[in-house]
Order: structure tokens, then sequence, then C-alpha cells
């Protein structure tokens, strides 16, 4: 037994010997800020006649395009995800228990996904318009253009609304249904109660579930390449490889940041300073009971949200695949799994490692105001590359592999590429895109550890390494897996990273999923499809679980 044991702000003070996370802590920092201040930097060359070409024909157009879709988006899973919340929280109806769970399920499906499915489904030639012509004739119907601004909306709508809802849900659930009750008693109706009560304190959680699926929108490139419909991350890509020139494209991803941090300080305007307290989850009245006609409108409007959103595009896989399978599931298919899961768990062993140094950063970091805040710095700048969109992040990421490789190439006298051309700098990208994700599960689990094991651990004598290998890895490990599933199943999905930064003739599902689409051919893009799905399903599972034991 020690007779002084040592005080918490004695080891955990960031320069303390017996702190040796802060440095590799503001390595990884460092590194995953190097993408974006090499994209800022992009401007003391600005390529003049590159810019001219583009005022004069799609920026214009681009900027209009992204503005449209973030409006029509934001409308989107607000009114669904509030609504639906609201709806399985506060009221009963026929089928609540199961639209309690089954209106997360669209998180699993990639919104390029949806979105071809949704083409396939309505397009000339598809199963709802051969039906309609079947019943009215070829010119006996009317039918919306699906590929127009409202089709981009609605698919990045219905992918993205579980994150209102989820959030909404939670918050909801959270002030009881006493809240309510005590609205009811001071001369609110129903609809007064929830607008000026239940709705108000719900505002923080709804509005991070917004700017979060105005991130993810400004991030996506699949869907509204599906569409053909041009926003800043196809500017992007055609900047890359229609105009060959990878400043241009550094300059645009600038601009596409201005976009992502404004819904940034969106989200955080919209909470100002103001604290929303509620008590926690309690068993009071039951949900409020919506009888007769209201209840089955509320069931057929939760319904034809599952159905567009999971069930129809699912079932239209299932088809598609069905019809494919006999040619498609070949030597091909397993080399395009391979490839895939290759990079997702070599991407899933490097930001594990990366979670794990911020996270014990952070803890040992602790004890002592200035290396609390060291720490939160180093962790918060790490972090950072999740909130960036992958195409933004494959541009800083190549422009980093050009000048090292320039660099390398010099300082070695060889010609040629060094790093370029390989997956060394595709899994430099998915690390900082998905550090954010591994850091999440590892830190949860490392606040459960109490620090008197690792006083023990200490006073018997065990190194910092012997300490990391016998005491909190063994105790991390459910979070290191939860970790490892939730970056794999990221980096599978991911597509503009992977198909600017892959190596010649490394192709992804993801990417076999673009170039198939890129030629209208739907049913061959099924089968890594509803791979991706099936796949997605593990996350979204955890997740929903995680949310019935709360």
């Amino acid at each position: 037994m020690m007779d002084h044991p040592i005080p918490p702000a004695a080891w955990s003070h960031p320069t303390s010997p017996r702190n040796p996370w802060a440095l590799p802590a503001w390595g990884l920092a460092l590194l995953s800020a190097l993408p974006l201040l090499v994209i800022l930097g992009s401007w003391i060359n600005p390529a003049p006649e590159v810019w001219s070409h583009l005022m004069a024909t799609r920026l214009p157009e681009v900027v209009a395009n992204t503005v449209w879709m973030l409006l029509g988006v934001g409308v989107g899973v607000l009114l669904l995800g509030v609504g639906l919340a609201a709806l399985v929280a506060l009221c009963d109806f026929p089928g609540r228990r199961f639209f309690d769970w089954a209106l997360v399920l669209p998180l699993a499906i990639p919104a390029y996904v949806l979105a071809f499915t949704l083409l396939g489904f309505t397009d000339h030639g598809g199963p709802l318009r051969t039906l309609l012509t079947h019943q009215f004739g070829p010119k006996g119907y009317w039918f919306p253009n699906v590929r127009s601004t409202g089709g981009v909306c609605l698919v990045l709508t219905l992918v993205f609304y579980p994150y209102v809802y989820l959030l909404a849900r939670s918050a909801f659930l959270s002030q009881g249904r006493q809240l309510l009750e005590a609205s009811r008693v001071l001369g609110l109706g129903p609809w007064g109660a929830f607008f000026h009560a239940a709705l108000p304190m719900a505002r923080p959680a709804i509005a991070a579930g917004t700017a979060l699926a105005l991130m993810e929108s400004l991030a996506d490139f699949g869907a509204v390449a599906v569409f053909n419909y041009d926003t800043f991350t196809t500017a992007i890509y055609k900047a890359w490889f229609g105009l060959f020139n990878l400043q241009a494209a550094a300059q645009l991803a600038s601009l596409l940041l201005l976009f992502v941090a404004a819904a940034m300080t969106l989200e955080r305007s919209t909470r100002g300073k103001t604290r929303y307290f509620s008590g926690q989850r309690s068993s009071g009245p039951p949900p409020l009971p919506l009888r007769g006609g209201w209840g089955w409108l509320a069931t057929t409007g939760a319904g034809l949200v599952f159905l567009l959103a999971f069930a129809l595009p699912v079932g239209q896989l299932l088809a598609w695949t069905a019809d494919a399978l006999a040619h498609d599931l070949d030597a091909r298919y397993f080399a395009l799994l391979l490839h895939t899961l290759t990079l997702g768990g070599l991407a899933a062993l490097f930001t594990l490692s990366g979670a794990v140094i911020l996270a014990m950063a952070r803890r040992q970091g602790a004890g002592a105001r200035r290396g609390r805040w060291i720490a939160s710095l180093a962790v918060r700048l790490a972090t950072l590359g999740y909130a960036l969109p992958g195409s933004v992040l494959a541009v800083g990421v190549m422009l980093v592999v050009v000048g090292v490789d320039k660099t390398l190439s010099e300082a070695l006298g060889i010609s040629g590429r060094v790093l370029g051309g390989g997956i060394a700098g595709l899994l430099f990208a998915y690390g900082v895109r998905f550090l954010a994700v591994a850091f999440g599960p590892v830190e949860s689990g490392l606040e459960r550890i109490r620090p008197s094991l690792e006083e023990a651990a200490r006073g018997l004598g065990a190194s910092g390494g012997e300490m990391l290998r016998r005491v909190v890895l063994p105790i991390l490990r459910p979070s290191l897996l939860t970790a490892a599933l939730l970056t794999l199943v990221e980096v599978m999905k991911e597509m503009p990273a992977t198909l600017l930064l892959r190596p010649f003739g490394w192709e992804t599902l993801a990417v076999r999923i673009f170039e198939m689409t890129s030629e209208g051919e739907w049913e061959r893009a099924a089968l890594p499809a509803i791979t991706l799905v099936l796949v997605g399903m593990g996350p979204v599972i955890l997740l929903v679980r995680k949310s019935a034991a709360h």
C-alpha cells in the first residue's frame, strides 16, 4: 500500500512524463487539420481563367442548387422528424411500438442507393410507370418530374430525417407526460401544450438533428450525381476530372466549407445561451390515445414514410438482385467485397488507434485546468474531419499527398510518385474523416473505467504501456468492437473520397454502384447496394437497442 498516493493532477498534467498521450494527440490533431489548411491555402494561386469560366457557366447554378437543396431538406427533415417523434413519443396509435424502432431503419440505406432505386421505380419502364400506363394509357395520367430539385430534396429528406427523429424523440420522452399535464391544467389544449411547452423544450435537440441532416446533405455526392443535379460536390468532381485542375477543385471545396460552417453556426446560434431543463424520463400517465380515424391517420402517415424510405427501396433492390444474381454473383463481386472489407478493416485499425490516443489524452489531462483545456483542444481539432464532406477531404488529402511526393522525390533524387497511386492517401482520408466516429464509443467506454483501477496498477509498479495492455484495453473491448463496426460501415458506404482517391483498378462496392448508376444500369447496381444496406443494418440495430434501453 502506498503511504502517499499520487494526486490525479500530478500525473495528468500534459507536460508530465506520466502523461505520454498529449504529444501523440497533438500529432493526430495537426495531421487531421492539414488537409483543411492546404485547402484554405489553395487561394494563394487563384487560377483566374478557370474561375472566369466557372462564373460564366456553372457556379451560379451550383450555388442556387445548393441553397434550394438545403432549404428543401431543412423543411423536410423538420416536418418528418419532429412530427413522427411527437407521434411516437407522446401519442398512442395502432402500430406505435413497431414504428418506434422501424422509423430509424432508413439510416441503413445510403442516400445514393435510395436515389437510384427511386429513379428505377418511377422512371419510364419502371414498375410504377408501367402500372400507370397499363391502367390509364400512355397519356392518360400526369406524373411529376422526379429528376428535379424536389426529387433530390425528397430523397435526402427520407434518408436524413432519422437524425431529427431520434434526437427529438429522446427529448420528448425525457420530458415525461407531467409537462403536458401541467400545461393542460393551466388551460392549454393538446396542441397548445405541445407548441408552447414540449416543442420549445426540445428545441436544442431538434436544432442539432437538423444541423446534422444539413451537413450530411452538403456532403452528399452520390445522390445528386444520380439525379444529375449540380451542387458543390459534383462541381468539385468535375473541376478535378473534367478540367484537370486540382487547385480549382480545392478552391470550390473551400467555398463548400463556408456552407458547412454556416450550418454549424446556425445550430449553435439557434441554441444560444439558453438552458433547457427537464426531469428524467418518467412513468407518468400513458401516451395520449388517438382513437378512430385520427389513430389510423397517424398509422397511415408513419407507414407511408416507412414504405418510401425503407420498405420500397429494399424490396426493389431484392427484386433486382434476384434477377441479376445469376450473372452478378461472380468472382468480380467477391473481389469488390474483398477490396471494401480490406479498406474498412485497415481504416478501422488506424482510427481505433487514434481514438484510444485521444481518449487517453483527454482522460489524463482532466486533472488540471490547463491540461484539460489542451487535451480538449487537441481532441476537437482531431475530430473536426467528420464535419468535412468526403469530396472536400479528398481534395485536401490529394494536395497533401502531391506535396509530400514532390518533397520526397526531390530529397531522394527519384522521379515519379512515392505515395500517390497507393492506398496510403485513401486510408489517410478515412482516418481524418471517421476518427470522430471511433472516438465516441472509445471515450464513452473509457469513462466507465474507475480511476482507482489505474491508480492501483500504478501502485503495483505497472508502466503506462502495461497498464494500457492489461487493464484498459480488456475493459474497453466492447467499446472497441462497437467503434470498429461503426468505422467499417462508414468506410464501406463512403463514395466521394473513395471515388476520388482510390488507386487505379481498385474498385469497391460504392464505386461499383456509382459506375453502374452513371450508365443507368440499375439492376447491375442492386447486388452491391443490398450488400451495403445489410451491412449498414448492424449499427442501426445497435442504435435502436441503445435507444430502447434509455
